[in-house]
């Protein structure tokens, strides 16, 4: 007999839950567009291998050439050291890319050259930049370049005014410039030791084909206050008073006296001799001729130089040094013209022309523009 309470071990069949079975799996057909998808990106990562060896390789190239330009120019530059015999090696620069298939071919585009402190006369040139065209190489092959043919070159050439005042001023005269063909000089020149201040003017030109010419005009050397030496043998030049200095001389009784004791001056300054007789015994005498207008005219048209040969003791009462004197007079026109002149000639080349074609007056000094033809480098 059962119990009431009993469970049965198994479930009846109805009580099992329901499950639906598994959707069969659905399959997709692949469009053709898929297709063509999928290929152009399975294509991809050749092409970047592609493009990046490109690219390696125009690299690799570039810097090939860039390092035969870099040992073509450092060859070029001791080559022109040598061979133009230069204390210093020129800053060379090939223009032209690619390089190597110039240099295969024999032709260069261009070469710029720039030498630095070029000797030229008295003066140094502080920079000659040139820049030849069409270089034709001389040689058996891209290794062995003998020399090279230069149909065009063009150029500058500077005369620094920095090396000017410290080659020819000793850093007491200084050159500026006044225009376009014109330098100012102004500073001082020791003159039996004397510091007398230096004006002058100088005028730059062409000179011929190769050369720059300069014409030293305005020369002065103001010694103080006193007098003003201008070289030269005109009437204006020579040694003579300033005008504050014959003022002085004219409010100075016993310096006019001196002065009006000399025969020559006398003469020179044109007073009659009862006037001059009549001025040595009275005071008023010698007050109203000194102080007519015209005597300090006259009196700054005195060449004091003359008078040194004559009458040395006269030059000692105005206050002059008597071997100040006698170096003013061996500072001739010409000398003292040396001293300051900036002309200098261009070198001849060994072969072909070197012209100059323009030369003015810049603010760092003066420059000239130069062309050539027909130049050679080598045998």
């Amino acid at each position: 007999m059962r119990s009431p309470h009993h469970i049965p071990t198994h479930p009846h069949p109805y009580d099992v839950p329901y499950e639906e079975p598994p959707a069969p799996p659905t399959t997709r057909r692949r469009t053709g567009r898929r297709r063509r998808r999928g290929h152009f990106f399975s294509g991809l990562p050749f092409a970047l291998k592609t493009v990046a060896s490109l690219l390696v390789l125009a690299a690799f190239l570039t810097l090939a050439d860039r390092w035969a330009v870099l040992y073509a120019e450092h060859r070029a530059a001791d080559t022109l050291k040598d061979r133009l015999r230069l204390t210093a090696a020129p800053e060379v620069e090939i223009d032209g890319f690619p390089f190597l298939p110039q240099l295969v071919g024999k032709r260069l585009d261009s070469v710029k050259v720039t030498v630095p402190d070029v000797a030229a006369d008295r003066v140094t040139l502080a920079a000659v930049s040139a820049t030849a065209h069409d270089i034709r190489l001389d040689g058996d092959g891209p290794t062995s370049v003998r020399g090279a043919r230069v149909p065009r070159l063009d150029g500058d050439v500077l005369l620094s005014f920095a090396d000017m005042n410290r080659e020819l001023g000793a850093s007491q005269v200084t050159f500026t410039g006044a225009g376009r063909d014109r330098v100012a000089v102004r500073g001082t020149l020791p003159v039996a030791g004397h510091d007398l201040r230096l004006r002058a003017d100088v005028r730059v030109a062409r000179d011929g084909e190769r050369g720059v010419d300069t014409r030293i005009g305005g020369m002065r050397l103001d010694i103080g206050e006193l007098a003003t030496y201008r070289p030269g043998t005109r009437a204006s030049q020579g040694l003579h008073l300033t005008r504050a200095s014959a003022a002085a001389l004219a409010r100075e009784t016993r310096k006019a006296r001196a002065v009006l004791a000399v025969p020559s001056v006398v003469r020179a300054l044109g007073v009659p001799d009862a006037t001059v007789r009549e001025a040595q015994r009275s005071d008023t005498a010698l007050s109203r001729l000194t102080g007519r207008p015209e005597f300090v005219r006259q009196a700054m048209r005195l060449n004091l130089l003359d008078l040194a040969l004559a009458h040395p003791e006269l030059l000692d009462r105005l206050g002059l040094d008597p071997a100040l004197l006698d170096a003013l007079s061996q500072l001739t026109r010409p000398v003292l013209a040396d001293r300051l002149s900036l002309a200098f000639r261009l070198p001849e080349p060994p072969s072909g022309e070197l012209r100059l074609r323009d030369v003015r007056v810049a603010k760092d000094g003066i420059r000239v523009r130069i062309e050539g033809s027909g130049l050679a480098v080598g045998p």
